[in-house]
């Protein structure tokens, strides 16, 4: 019998844990990912609706990074860690 589906992942519309989903009609955030890092889970919104992030090592990512820093070392759980990884 296969294991039931946790019902956080269809409400947040995600395939699965760690696995960030664009969110184009949400009023504020632009993405959302359902986080899990050991037995812990939690349902993240990050990301500024309309902005982009930059990919390359512009200095809007650097500031973003440097404003950032003890945010994205917490890790998977943190709203700043997501936003790094996929916008920045």
């Amino acid at each position: 019998m296969p294991a039931k589906k946790d019902p956080r992942l269809a409400r947040a519309g995600v395939s699965g844990y760690n696995k960030p989903k664009r969110t184009p009609n949400h009023k504020t955030k632009s993405h959302v990912v359902v986080a899990k890092q050991g037995d812990q889970i939690k349902t993240i919104r990050f990301g500024q609706q309309g902005k982009t992030g930059d990919k390359g090592n512009t200095a809007r990512s650097r500031s973003f990074k440097a404003r950032h820093g003890a945010n994205i070392k917490k890790g998977k759980m943190s709203a700043a860690y997501w936003a790094n990884k996929v916008k920045w």
